[in-house]
């Protein structure tokens, strides 16, 4: 496969997943608004109301973890696999890994923090969602441009 077709392979992909995504945790949040709030109906989409029917709010919030890992998995693994396409071979696998791993555990820390200021959970949030979306790849993608080209001095 030609560079410039894996490139756009992956970007594809990327924002599909992240369409994906998106859907997914709209319905699976309105699901557990339902019955945490015990809302007389649930405005999430009848597909996924019929598919997530009988499970109790501690499986909806378990599987809104296990989604979350699972998108930040899916993610990495474009962001990896862009890295190779755009520099070659696989030497920033570790610097990508660390990078994520830090993010993931500064929202984390962020998350902690919030029983003592509030705020610090939104954070914690925006940086999750930056793993679980196209964000470290399209970084990755703009950092790429700023090489200099071999023929330049």
């Amino acid at each position: 496969m030609k560079r410039s077709a894996g490139i756009a392979l992956v970007l594809l992909l990327a924002v599909l997943l992240g369409a994906l995504r998106e859907f997914f945790f709209l319905n699976l949040n309105y699901a557990i608004d339902h019955l945490a709030n015990h809302r007389a109906y649930s405005f999430a989409h009848s597909s996924f109301q019929a598919a997530v029917q009988g499970m109790t709010l501690r499986d909806l919030v378990l599987l809104k973890w296990v989604a979350a890992a699972t998108f930040i998995l899916a993610m990495f693994g474009l962001t990896l696999r862009m890295a190779h396409l755009l520099f070659g071979g696989h030497r920033y696998r570790s610097s990508i890994a660390l990078l994520t791993a830090g993010i993931a555990g500064l929202a984390l820390l962020l998350h902690l923090g919030s029983a003592v200021h509030p705020a610090l959970d939104l954070v914690s949030v925006k940086l999750l969602h930056l793993l679980q979306y196209p964000g470290m790849l399209l970084f990755l993608w703009m950092a790429s441009m700023l090489r200099k080209p071999a023929n330049q001095g």
